[in-house]
C-alpha cells in the first residue's frame, strides 16, 4: 500500500483555440466536420461497460439541416434501466474502496485526451448536434469540459483535506464517504460540458451513476462515455443510458436505492421530479441528495451613467450567442430613456449584421435552435409579440424551419415590464426591452426583481460607483451569478461557479468545491488515547 500524501497536478483554466482563419486549428476541426458528416455512427446503451442494442432505434440530426442524419442510437427500456441499477450497485464497494489518487488519475487522464487528441472530435460533435459555432464549441466541449474534470479533482481533494480540530489525548479526523445507494444524472442539450460534469461529479467522490444524456445533445455526450472508458474509468461506474424521462422517473427515480440526483433542465421537469422524490421518501434507503440547477430569465439593467456603446454589445452577445440557448441567455433588458434612443440604433445595427445558418460555414454567428419542439415554442412568443398592442418588434422576427430549425434574432420593445416575454423563459433568441424613465429607478429595480420566478444570472451597466453599489444591494436576491459591466453569461469554473437560487435550483455552483462536497456522506471517527477508567465526576465529590 502506498502511504504517500499526493500532490494534486495545480489546474489551471484550459486555453481556447480562435479558429482564426490561416490556423492550424481551424484546418483540423474543419477536417473532422467533413469527417463526422459523412458518417452515421451507431450508438448503444451503454451498461456495465458492454454495448448494448435495443429493438428501440431513434436518429440524431443536425439542427441545422435536420434530414442530415449523424447517428442512430438505441433508447433504454425499462429492463436496460433496471439493468443499469444493478450494474451500478455492483460496482459500488470496489470504486468507492479505490485509493483516490487512482479515481483522480482517471479524470484527469479523460481531461488531457479532450484537451489533445480529442479536441477536434469533441467539438466537431457539438457542433453537428448541438448546433454550436465553433468559438461557443470550444469554450464548452474542450474548455469548460476539461476546467470541470481537472478542477473537480482538485476541489475533491480540498473537500478530503477538510479536518476537524483535536484536543490533548484525542485524535478526530473525517471521513468523507460516498452516498449509500447510487446517483442519477440527467444531463441537458446545451452544454456538452454539463453534460460529462453531471455523471462526473458525483464519480470523483467515489459514487457510482446511472447517466441520462438529453436525446439531443447524445452524440458529444457518447464520445465523453468513450474518452472515460478509454482513461480507465471501471465497469459499471457510470451506466450511460439514453431513454425516455417518463421511464427514468418510474423506474430509476423512485428505486429505494437512489440517494443522489444530479440535474440540469427545465423548471417544471426539477419540481416534478421533487414531487416524486417527496412522494416516495418513505421508501428510500436514505435520503436523496437532490441537486439541480433549472431555468432562468436573465436580466441586463442599464444605469443612467451606462456607456451604451457597451451595453449594446454586451446585449447581442448576451442574447443571441448559442441562439439564447443558454440557461444565463441575457433575456430581458432594462433601459433609461436617456440612453435609449443611441442604445436602440446601436442594436439594430449590430442585429443586422448577425449571420445566421449552417455551422459549418464558419462566417455565422448563429446556428438554429436544437428541435422541432423548441422552434415552435420560440416562435410562439414572437407571434404573440407581433400581435400584441404593447410590443414591437424592432429587430428580427422571422423564421424558418424549411432546412434547419432557423429563428432570426429578434428584439421586442415593450410598455409593460410584466409582458409576457418579460417574464417566462423563452430560451431562443429573443430579447425584450423595457424602456424606463429615468426618476421610475426604484420601481424599475422592483420590477427587475419580482417579476421573474427565477434568479440565476443577471448584470448591471453603470459607471457611477455609488449607482453600481446601490444595484447591487438592490437586486442582491434576484440572481445567483451577478455581473457588473459584462454580460450575463460566460461563467468560468474557479473564476464565477455557476449556480442560481429561487425557481432556478438549489444554487450548489456547478464546478465548485460546494457542489462536490454534496456528494459526500462525511464520517467523523473520534480516537481517544487515554480513555477514561472513571465513572463519577469531581463535582459529585461533596454536596
Amino acid at each position: 500500500m502506498s502511504n504517500g500524501v499526493f500532490k494534486i497536478p495545480t489546474p489551471a483554466n484550459e486555453p481556447g483555440n480562435t479558429y482564426a482563419p490561416g490556423t492550424k486549428e481551424r484546418e483540423t476541426l474543419k477536417a473532422e466536420l467533413t469527417r463526422q458528416s459523412s458518417i452515421v455512427i451507431d450508438i448503444p446503451v451503454i451498461i456495465n461497460g458492454e454495448n448494448i442494442k435495443t429493438e428501440t432505434v431513434k436518429q440524431v440530426v443536425m439542427p441545422h439541416d435536420h434530414q442530415h442524419v449523424l447517428a442512430n442510437y438505441s433508447q433504454a427500456g425499462e429492463k436496460e434501466l433496471r439493468d443499469a441499477v444493478e450494474a451500478a450497485m455492483a460496482a459500488k464497494e470496489a470504486w468507492a474502496n479505490m485509493a483516490w489518487e487512482h479515481r483522480a488519475a482517471i479524470f484527469l487522464k479523460a481531461a488531457d485526451l479532450i484537451s489533445g487528441p480529442y479536441r477536434d472530435v469533441m467539438n466537431a460533435a457539438t457542433m453537428l448536434g448541438q448546433s454550436k459555432t465553433a468559438v461557443q464549441a470550444e469554450i464548452d466541449s474542450a474548455q469548460e469540459l476539461v476546467d470541470f474534470l481537472r478542477f473537480g479533482v482538485d476541489y475533491a481533494n480540498q473537500v478530503y483535506q477538510i479536518q476537524p480540530s483535536s484536543m490533548k489525548n484525542v485524535w478526530n479526523r473525517t471521513d468523507y464517504r460516498p452516498l449509500d445507494g447510487f446517483v442519477l444524472a440527467i444531463s441537458p442539450f446545451n452544454f456538452t460540458a454539463i453534460g460529462g460534469n453531471l455523471p462526473a461529479a458525483p464519480a470523483m467522490m467515489g459514487n457510482v451513476v446511472v447517466w441520462k444524456p438529453a436525446t439531443t445533445s447524445i452524440l458529444a455526450n457518447y464520445y465523453f462515455m468513450r474518452i472515460l472508458e478509454e482513461a480507465g474509468l471501471p465497469k459499471g461506474v457510470i451506466n450511460f443510458v439514453p431513454s425516455r424521462g417518463s421511464q427514468v422517473s418510474e423506474v430509476v427515480l423512485t428505486d429505494p436505492r437512489m440517494s443522489g440526483f444530479h440535474f440540469t433542465g427545465s423548471t417544471s421537469t426539477f419540481q416534478t421530479i421533487w414531487k416524486t422524490v417527496g412522494e416516495n421518501i418513505a421508501s428510500y434507503k436514505s435520503y436523496p441528495r437532490l441537486i439541480g440547477e433549472t431555468g432562468g430569465k436573465d436580466f441586463v439593467f442599464a444605469h443612467e451613467t451606462a456607456q451604451a456603446d457597451k451595453v449594446v454589445a454586451n446585449l447581442v452577445r448576451g442574447a443571441f450567442e448559442y441562439q439564447g440557448q443558454k440557461c444565463s441567455a441575457a433575456s430581458r433588458a432594462y433601459i433609461p430613456a436617456s440612453l435609449w434612443e443611441e442604445v436602440k440604433d446601436g442594436l439594430v445595427a449590430e442585429t443586422a449584421k448577425l449571420k445566421v445558418g449552417d455551422v459549418r460555414d464558419f462566417r455565422n454567428f448563429m446556428g438554429a435552435v436544437i428541435d422541432k419542439a423548441a422552434f415552435d415554442s420560440i416562435t410562439s412568443y414572437i407571434d404573440y409579440a407581433a400581435a400584441s398592442e404593447e410590443a414591437e418588434i424592432i429587430a428580427g422576427g422571422t423564421y424558418d424551419d424549411s432546412v434547419g430549425y432557423f429563428v432570426q434574432p429578434t428584439i421586442i420593445v415593450t410598455t409593460n415590464p410584466n409582458f409576457k416575454t418579460m417574464v417566462e423563459e423563452i430560451f431562443g433568441p429573443v430579447l425584450t426591452i423595457y424602456v424606463y424613465e429615468n426618476d421610475k429607478l426604484e420601481e424599475t429595480l422592483e420590477a427587475v426583481d419580482t417579476a421573474s420566478m427565477y434568479a440565476l444570472t443577471g448584470s448591471i451597466f453603470a459607471q457611477d460607483r455609488g449607482a453600481i453599489v446601490h444595484l447591487e444591494n438592490r437586486l442582491s436576491g434576484a440572481a445567483g451569478n451577478f455581473y457588473i459591466n459584462d454580460k450575463p453569461t460566460g461563467a468560468m469554473i474557479n473564476q464565477q461557479p455557476f449556480g442560481g437560487s429561487r425557481g432556478s435550483g438549489t444554487n450548489d455552483k456547478a464546478g465548485s468545491v460546494f457542489n462536490m462536497i454534496r456528494w459526500t456522506s462525511p464520517r467523523v471517527i473520534k480516537e481517544n488515547f487515554a480513555p477514561t477508567a472513571e465513572v463519577a465526576y469531581p463535582f459529585m465529590d461533596a454536596e
